[in-house]
């Protein structure tokens, strides 16, 4: 055995003995080398497969005088990287309840938008689709998640089908995130040219035009989701599998040649992601605008409301003004945490178009299972916001939990005073 041999068998030797397996030291072969590395991975006491790892090499290091090759790429390093890579390591169980919560409270949204007195109105028809997009997200986002975050770190195996569903779970996942976008931004457009254009709403918002904006937010993203179509596809990788015999491990990445790359980050983060963001910005600061105005409106109407003749038409040009102002509150704050959520994804998307895979093996990666969590909450957080910002959501839903079980198959015959009240 050279010197060189020698150090590295004294270095897992001390490895052996500090896990518990120095009994074994003496049959030492490339097999107990990754059985125990293994064992240590799956142990969960505070020595992981990476920090052993870096054990290894810290050690032959210093021992053996080697000098390694600083990593060119310094994007992403600090204390902060170990805080999220703690957080990874438990997203699969977290984003499990946030699906679970979030596929529940969405087909409740369904439910309720989808009666008959809520229906009516074009802006519950495109929370309804939002919803049915965020219910189909976080339902195919729990394989994934069980596989990769539960299954796969036991196995370490990397299979043909793995590399197939996850990337379907990549384009499709994709896909109706922005259908999600899209719904949104029409949502945003309805309710400004409603408030902007309130003398001639009955024209501009009707029902064809919504049934429109729908069908142009499911149909658009794949062809927006292209470029990115064309540049991930499955990758092989020769790899040694426990036992030391040779296997191929089946991984989805990106093609990182040519311009097409560099369009797809581009398309990704300015077209799908800052675009919309910007034109949201500009429409949720008019309608905080719009609110301001609305309350100074109401002001000067209880002002005038001294006159006693004019006191019964003030209390109900009072009452529409509330019920307009609680759904532009309600709109104006799924807007905002719709840009939370999107805001930090356009950046690193027109990073990674900018500075390369460098930053994207190293950032986006990183970063991926925190937007990803962001997303599946702005999904799942949306039921909270309509039951606490709008009476009637809240009203329809305790009719559609307290009638009899049969009957809440039926819908329910619509008041006039409701009808007219949807229709203001």
């Amino acid at each position: 055995m050279t010197n060189k041999s020698q150090i590295l068998y004294n270095i897992f030797q001390e490895i052996l003995a500090a896990s518990g397996n120095s009994s074994d030291s003496q049959s030492i072969n490339e097999t107990k080398i990754l059985s125990v590395l293994r064992e240590q991975a799956t142990r969960g006491q505070g020595n992981n497969l990476g920090s052993i790892l870096v054990k290894v090499v810290s050690d032959a290091q210093s021992k053996l005088n080697l000098s390694i090759k600083p990593d060119p790429c310094g994007y992403c390093d600090g204390d902060f990287r170990h805080v999220i890579e703690t957080y990874n390591g438990i997203h699969g169980y977290v984003s499990l309840l946030v699906c679970t919560i979030g596929v529940l409270a969405n087909s409740m949204n369904i439910a309720v938008l989808t009666r008959k007195d809520m229906a009516a109105a074009p802006i519950n028809r495109l929370l309804k689709w939002l919803a049915v997009a965020d219910v189909f997200v976080m339902v195919e986002y729990v394989p994934f998640s069980i596989y990769k975050y539960l299954v796969l770190p036991e196995k370490l195996d990397f299979p043909y089908s793995w590399a197939m569903y996850l990337l379907f779970h990549m384009h499709f996942a994709q896909i109706l995130h922005t259908a999600s976008i899209c719904l949104t931004l029409a949502l945003a457009i309805w309710r400004y040219v409603a408030i902007k254009y309130s003398d001639r709403s009955h024209i501009l918002c009707t029902e064809r035009r919504c049934s429109l904006a729908i069908l142009t937010s499911f149909i658009l993203p794949p062809i927006l989701c292209t470029p990115t179509f064309m540049v991930f596809d499955i990758h092989t990788k020769n790899v040694s599998d426990v036992n030391g015999n040779p296997d191929i491990a089946y991984h989805v990445d990106s093609d990182s040649q040519g311009t097409l790359y560099q369009i797809n980050f581009w398309v990704h983060g300015v077209i799908i992601k800052l675009l919309p963001c910007s034109i949201l910005t500009v429409i949720s600061l008019w309608l905080i605008g719009a609110l301001y105005s609305a309350n100074q409106h109401q002001k000067n109407l209880r002002n005038y409301s001294a006159c006693p003749s004019a006191e019964k038409m003030v209390k109900r040009q009072h009452k529409a003004d509330k019920r307009t102002d609680r759904t532009t509150k309600m709109l104006l704050a799924v807007l905002l945490l719709f840009l939370v959520t999107e805001l930090p994804q356009g950046i690193m998307g027109l990073m990674s178009g900018l500075l390369g895979p460098c930053f994207f093996k190293r950032c986006y990666n990183l970063f991926g299972e925190i937007m990803d969590m962001l997303a599946l909450v702005n999904g799942a957080i949306n039921f909270i916001l309509y039951c606490s910002m709008s009476r009637q959501f809240r009203q329809t839903f305790r009719q559609l939990l307290l009638q009899r079980p049969l009957a809440r198959f039926l819908p329910p015959a619509a008041s006039h005073s409701e009808s007219h009240n949807q229709n203001t």
